[in-house]
């Protein structure tokens, strides 16, 4: 059974960092990419980032470009997403997800292409 733990979520002024992980656990897949997604409160859940097994190949969606950092550590089954300059429109559940894949350049923005979801941890940005 695959698991997906997130952690590193917690309470921030604006402007500071945050470093979120995404244990994964289970697997009896070879290759997986890794998306971060986001939903804050009364909004619908959005990519936040994502990553393709090689590393070789992320994206990020416009809001977060140049203050997150989307990475992996394949020898130890995790994930991480580092968040600096964070804003309070940062403030949201974040939740990490895999899809099994083939292709180690494989990657994917879209939500209902992931198979297996963490819990989310809760981010909270104060102004």
């Amino acid at each position: 059974q695959v698991q997906l733990v997130e952690s590193g979520g917690g309470l921030v002024q604006a402007g500071g960092s945050l470093r979120l992980s995404c244990a994964t656990s289970g697997r009896t897949f070879s290759k997986y990419c890794i998306g971060w997604f986001r939903q804050a409160p009364g909004k619908e859940r959005e990519l936040v980032a994502t990553i393709s097994w090689s590393s070789d190949f992320t994206f990020y969606s416009n809001s977060v470009k140049g203050r997150f950092t989307i990475s992996r550590d394949n020898a130890k089954d995790t994930g991480y997403l580092q968040m600096n300059s964070l804003k309070p429109e940062d403030t949201a559940v974040y939740y990490c997800a895999v899809r099994p894949t083939a292709n180690s350049a494989y990657y994917t923005r879209f939500e209902g292409d992931y198979d297996y979801w963490g819990q989310g941890t809760q981010v909270t940005v104060s102004s």
